[in-house]
């Protein structure tokens, strides 16, 4: 059975002006980046994701504030709390995660391996299950 998720620390330059973080790709981040995108101003209570990708990895990272990680393949969840700007959680293929808790102010930034495609999405659960007893 593969790892639900892996915390990767990153860099952290500390500096009297303010810190500093990098995450390269096939360095820090285990892959090529093709898309950068970012989840801020969630409103209390709300939950993001709630989906599966067939290809993509994501590497995740509170770059402020803080919320959970919930991950999910089927037989096992694990939840992850994010809430250092210098480790970014991997989530493989095959994995459905749901974000959710978000602090105020929370900036969720995601470093995707692939360019958007939403035939690359498994949005609905039940099929989800279906495509994890397929894909073995």
């Amino acid at each position: 059975m593969k790892s639900l998720g892996q915390i990767i620390d990153l860099p952290k330059i500390v500096d009297p002006r303010g810190n500093l973080t990098v995450a390269q790709q096939y360095t820090q981040v285990p892959f090529g980046i093709r898309r950068v995108y970012w989840t801020y101003d969630v409103p209390s209570g709300e939950c993001r994701g709630g989906h599966a990708h067939r290809h993509c990895r994501e590497f995740i990272v509170a770059v402020s504030g803080s919320f959970d990680v919930v991950l999910d393949d089927g037989q096992e969840k694990t939840t992850y709390h994010l809430n250092h700007p210098y480790q970014g959680l991997l989530v493989d293929t095959g994995i459905w995660r749901t974000l959710e808790d978000f602090s105020s102010g929370a900036v969720c930034l995601v470093l995707a391996e692939d360019e958007f495609d939403e035939a690359d999405y498994i949005y609905d659960y039940q099929q989800f299950l279906a495509y994890l007893k397929c894909s073995k």
